[in-house]
Parts: C-alpha cells; sequence; structure tokens
C-alpha cells in the first residue's frame, strides 16, 4: 500500500479528522460530518454494501480500498472495517492518493 495514503490517515487521525469503527462512522454519516468512507478489501460484504448505500443516498464519496490490519496500524486502532474523513480537504487528498493507487495497480496488472 502506498506509504503517502497510510500518511495521510496518520495525519487525519492526529487533527482530529478522521473516525473509525462501523457504529461510530454510521452516526456521524447520519449527521452530515462526513467527506469520504473508506472501507478495507476484506470487510465483510454486508459492511460493504451498508455503508456503500449510505453513502450514495447522503452524496458522499465512497471508496474500498486496503486491508484492515494496514489501515487499523496506520492509524493505532485495531481491527476497525470502517474509516471516515471528516476534513473536505483531507478527504480530496486521500480519495485523489487511492484513486491514483488504484490505477497504478490496474496498470501493473494489465486490466
Amino acid at each position: 500500500m502506498d506509504k503517502k495514503i497510510l500518511s495521510f490517515f496518520g495525519l487525519a487521525q492526529r487533527s482530529g479528522n478522521l473516525i473509525t469503527g462501523e457504529d461510530t462512522c454510521e452516526i456521524h454519516i447520519k449527521k452530515g460530518h462526513v467527506r469520504l468512507v473508506i472501507v478495507p478489501q476484506d470487510a465483510s460484504e454486508n459492511t460493504k454494501k451498508k455503508f456503500r448505500d449510505m453513502c450514495e443516498f447522503r452524496k458522499i464519496q465512497y471508496v474500498v480500498f486496503g486491508r484492515r490490519e494496514e489501515l487499523s496500524s496506520a492509524v493505532g486502532k485495531s481491527n476497525r472495517a470502517v474509516y471516515a474523513i471528516k476534513d473536505t480537504a483531507f478527504a480530496s487528498k486521500i480519495y485523489s492518493l487511492i484513486m491514483e493507487s488504484i490505477e497504478d495497480l490496474n496498470s501493473l496488472g494489465g486490466e
């Protein structure tokens, strides 16, 4: 995983702009505090669908990316299945880095 993405996760955590955990993220999404939701690839299909639907309904950016272990260790939490970014600038930067990383992986794989 791109170290820049993990660095921005850590910065967002330290600045109070990262929310982790399913229940906490759901509360903040429903309150309108969230700009980006990230669900790890190894989260359950039910979790992915639940948050994808929630984000589509509220017009929040949503992406499936990374692994639980990597993302959790980047923010000093254990085994989190959902991450939400509150700040617009952080959300925009992290989303663009994730999209670049996905494009790079696709080009390496020949897709």
